[in-house]
């Protein structure tokens, strides 16, 4: 889901990154393939395990979204590479003062959209003071110490109230984009954006279709269609893989790696990823108001089995991921220990306690089939409710309606949940705020860092929430194809240098 929600729809994404002055800045580096020369005509098809309610990326949620439309049909100032580095892509330069108070962007020249019309300053001025005044839109927050956004000739120049050290990274998201002033089209459905595809068709319940912008304004996408079908069952995606109707499986299963590889037309690709599985714990309700009681929960799951189940990842023990600013191993703040998980609870008065899960349907039961064993050793009584996800976002992140629940948040540098007593974790810890707030006024990335790093200590030691992995991108590539993206799959999947033989 967006960053404010951050909520992955999938599972799932190592590899290196070629820019050139002349491309979109986010090339992904091509699979590792035999595959022979590039077919400039080929349709490739990928599967994506969710499908988005609708296009409108201005206020829809949904990580799928972002997946789909952000660098292949939306584009902004400037954009990430999957290694987290922030490049121009409509901007040509960008420079910030000493004060860290204006941030100066140089325009690209002859950029259109989709639909013909022109690149302009003003479009770009629009875009960003419509985000910025419109509470409901996705990540308008994150324009909120930006005081004025104007024009100088080719330049966009954003003067801000105080120093703001997420605001680049901010611009590469949703907060970021660039649309057309006075467009007429309904987002929902259609999208005109600057981007190396365009939205050729959207059979919903099916699949969205992209094809190629002849008109784009730097290297050409390599494949001309790209046909994006949405599978959430991993078998029905093993099943079409192995019967050629697929070339790129995201979100797949690391334990069906002997299946998808059998006949030698796929290869699993593992890749680093900020997807962070995370059992959110909802301290408003009953005893789990009680530290003890949450840590006992905590202390009760065996993560490296989690782990092994998977058949990727790592364990993780805190809010930010090793991708992310701020990282530190927090394994000391709840190690797996059952005995000490009872003690804890009969401390509490909780031994015999009943929790109700809630997941989204689509993540299956792999990881709820732990929790409750994990949870049963300890004397908890777990009952699953697997939910539509519409059901999830209604009665979990909006209602904050539930025990426990979990979700593979995805994106990157989402820390700010943590400090927004607001979001459906609950948590609110002012000096946890007060160290976010401090870390992005601050304008040195190694300060900002540091901040980060002693709010998620608190934050763990708090036993705010359990992560019970650092997922990894999980990619099945067919061998005759290359230029598929393999780190943060989940969160962003620029296509453009996606080919097929």
């Amino acid at each position: 889901m967006p960053r404010r929600v951050t909520l992955a729809a999938a599972l799932v994404a190592v590899g290196a990154l070629l820019l050139s002055a002349c491309s979109a800045g986010t090339s992904p580096s091509p699979s590792d393939s035999s595959a022979g020369p590039a077919d400039p005509n080929a349709s490739v098809a990928v599967r994506l395990v969710s499908e988005p309610g609708n296009l409108d990326i201005r206020q829809t949620a949904g990580a799928a979204l972002d997946q789909i439309l952000i660098d292949n049909v939306y584009q902004g100032l400037v954009s990430r590479t999957p290694q987290q580095e922030i490049v121009d892509t409509l901007a040509t330069k960008h420079t910030v003062s000493g004060d860290g108070l204006t941030y100066t962007f140089t325009l690209r020249d002859g950029v259109t959209f989709h639909d013909g019309q022109p690149l302009t300053p003003a479009d770009v001025v629009w875009s960003l003071q419509q985000v910025k005044a419109n509470a409901a839109y996705r990540d308008s927050d994150r324009l909120a110490r930006v005081s004025s956004i104007a024009a100088n000739g080719q330049d966009v120049v954003l003067t801000l109230s105080e120093p703001d050290s997420t605001l680049l990274w901010n611009l590469t998201g949703r907060a970021g984009l660039v649309l057309k002033e006075g467009d007429t089209i309904d987002r929902k459905t259609k999208a005109n954006g600057t981007g190396p595809y365009t939205l050729a068709s959207w059979k919903q319940g099916d699949s969205i279709t992209l094809k190629r912008n002849e008109s784009y304004w730097g290297d050409k996408a390599k494949a001309a269609e790209v046909v994006l079908d949405f599978i959430p069952d991993n078998q029905a995606a093993l099943s079409g893989a192995l019967a050629g109707e697929l070339d790129v499986v995201t979100g797949f299963d690391a334990t069906l790696k002997s299946q998808i590889e059998a006949n030698g037309t796929f290869s699993l690709v593992l890749g680093a990823s900020t997807d962070k599985g995370t059992l959110a714990m909802n301290a408003t309700h009953g005893k789990l108001s009680d530290v003890r009681v949450r840590q006992a929960i905590r202390q009760a799951i065996d993560k490296k089995s989690i782990v092994q189940a998977l058949g990727a990842g790592q364990t993780l023990y805190g809010p930010i991921p090793e991708l992310d600013p701020g990282y530190e191993d927090l394994s000391s703040t709840a190690p797996f220990d059952p005995d000490a998980a009872r003690k804890l609870l009969a401390e509490a008065g909780a031994s015999d306690l009943t929790l109700t899960l809630t997941i989204p349907a689509f993540y299956g039961t792999t990881v709820s089939q732990i929790l409750v064993s994990n949870l049963h050793d300890v004397g908890i009584t777990l009952k699953v409710a697997q939910v539509e996800f519409p059901t999830w976002l209604k009665d979990v992140y909006t209602n904050k309606d539930y025990d426990l629940s979990f979700v593979l948040h995805t994106e990157a540098r989402d820390f700010e949940n943590w400090a927004n007593p607001d979001y459906y974790f609950t948590y609110n810890n002012p000096k946890v705020q007060d160290l976010y707030a401090q870390s992005t006024r601050a304008t040195d990335p190694a300060t900002s860092a540091d901040l980060l790093k002693q709010a998620a200590k608190i934050v763990a030691d708090d036993q705010a929430a359990d992560w019970l992995y650092n997922g990894a991108s999980v990619v099945a590539v067919g061998t005759n194809v290359t230029g598929f993206p393999s780190i943060n799959v989940n969160e962003r999947m620029d296509l453009a240098q996606l080919a097929k033989s």
